[in-house]
């Protein structure tokens, strides 16, 4: 496996910031990370990258233990922090050349070239890194963690400040990279984690609370599931109130509700018994998957 963590523990004075998670990645996996601030995600993704000292656990990088080897773990990760560090006074070029020096590269051109492309930095490679916008600058960052063409992705919040138009290219790129590298991606946007990754960590309060493929939890965390139910006619409200286990109804347009419930078959049957007893035509029912918001609010509220 590309990452394994093992009971891993950071405290801060009294406070456990991490306290004793436990997690595997394996390779062409791309993996959400998710948690609200002070979760403990970005404690746990330092200490993967050689950043943080662990106070106890292992932290495991392609079979190489972060705190017995740290420079050896490394050189086979990539890492975009939050906190994107650029040197400002370099140029987009300059910067890349430096840190494929860093890593010792030989063939440094041809990496700087294909990681500009590969990042959409063309247009905007001449300039100095502090000229560039917010969007361009975690470019560069990503860039800087894939030149090495390291076997493990640690990607902290690596959308920020990109534009609607800039996220969907970057998105395209994880993608692509997730298929034969291992990522670990954290974001606040939700929706970008429902759209690139297959599986779902969620930590809160320094504890794992979730890890599963985003199907599964969409599946197994049934509080408020929504039934959707289109009619061929105008449905008073009153009597879909009446059903039992409604907690509440969203009416979408002329024909068509949103029942939320926590027993959808109950709902479902009454609504098929409704429809017989009053002459109704049900032109489509179905159960709605829960959103990774709703999963993640009832986690971590």
């Amino acid at each position: 496996m590309s990452i394994h963590v093992k009971d891993l523990v950071k405290t801060y004075g009294e406070q456990k910031a991490v306290n004793q998670i436990s997690f595997q990645i394996e390779k062409g996996e791309i993996a959400g990370f998710l948690g609200p601030n002070g979760a403990g995600k970005s404690t746990t993704m330092k200490i993967l990258t050689g950043y943080l000292q662990q106070d106890g656990g292992q932290a495991l990088v392609c079979g190489i233990d972060t705190a017995a080897d740290p420079i050896g773990a490394k050189k086979k990760i990539g890492y975009l922090p939050e906190a994107n560090p650029l040197y400002y006074d370099m140029y987009v070029r300059e910067y890349l050349y430096f840190v494929a020096d860093v890593h010792q590269l030989t063939d440094k051109k041809q990496k700087v070239e294909e990681v500009i492309a590969l990042t959409g930095l063309t247009p905007e490679s001449r300039k100095k890194t502090g000229q560039l916008s917010k969007g361009y600058k975690q470019r560069v960052g990503l860039a800087a963690a894939l030149i090495h063409d390291p076997e493990v992705l640690v990607l902290d919040e690596p959308t920020s400040g990109l534009d609607p138009n800039q996220i969907g290219e970057i998105r395209e790129v994880i993608r692509t990279l997730g298929k034969n590298k291992t990522v670990l991606f954290s974001s606040h946007i939700l929706q970008e984690v429902e759209a690139i990754c297959d599986r779902v960590i969620i930590i809160n309060k320094g504890t794992i609370v979730a890890d599963d493929a985003l199907s599964n939890l969409q599946q197994t965390n049934k509080n408020n599931t929504i039934v959707a139910v289109e009619f061929d006619q105008p449905v008073g409200q009153e009597m879909l109130r009446a059903l039992k286990e409604v907690e509440q109804i969203e009416q979408l347009h002329n024909t068509g509700y949103k029942l939320q419930t926590r027993q959808p078959e109950m709902v479902r049957r009454q609504l098929l018994e409704l429809a017989v007893q009053h002459n109704l035509n049900i032109i489509s029912l179905q159960n709605e998957s829960r959103s990774l918001e709703s999963i993640f609010k009832s986690l971590t509220a």
